[in-house]
């Protein structure tokens, strides 16, 4: 039997992992409106975030973004731009599978 072997996440590999139910605040944007938006990830699709902020959704546009994630030990910096792209593609990229 194989085993799998479980990567966590951490800064160096987190743009390959699924984003979904991270904390995340949005520190810049070219829509001035969304900076400083904060909560937690809800949903991702090909060119969107949507973080639950005290219960409401918010449309994060990843192009254009530089957005902290909160990790369990320390925060993460990301340019929306690396995220760009279907979520499930990005994270089998980083597991070889094709």
């Amino acid at each position: 039997m194989k085993r799998r072997l479980r990567v966590r996440r951490d800064a160096n590999n987190i743009i390959y992992h699924e984003l979904i139910g991270l904390q995340a605040v949005v520190i810049d944007h070219t829509d001035k409106t969304l900076i400083g938006r904060r909560g937690k990830v809800v949903d991702e699709t090909m060119n969107m975030l949507v973080i639950d902020e005290d219960g409401k959704e918010i449309k994060v546009p990843k192009l254009g973004s530089k957005i902290i994630f909160k990790l369990s030990d320390k925060d993460v910096e990301v340019c929306g731009e690396m995220l760009v792209g279907r979520p499930e593609d990005r994270v089998k990229k980083y597991r070889g599978v094709r």
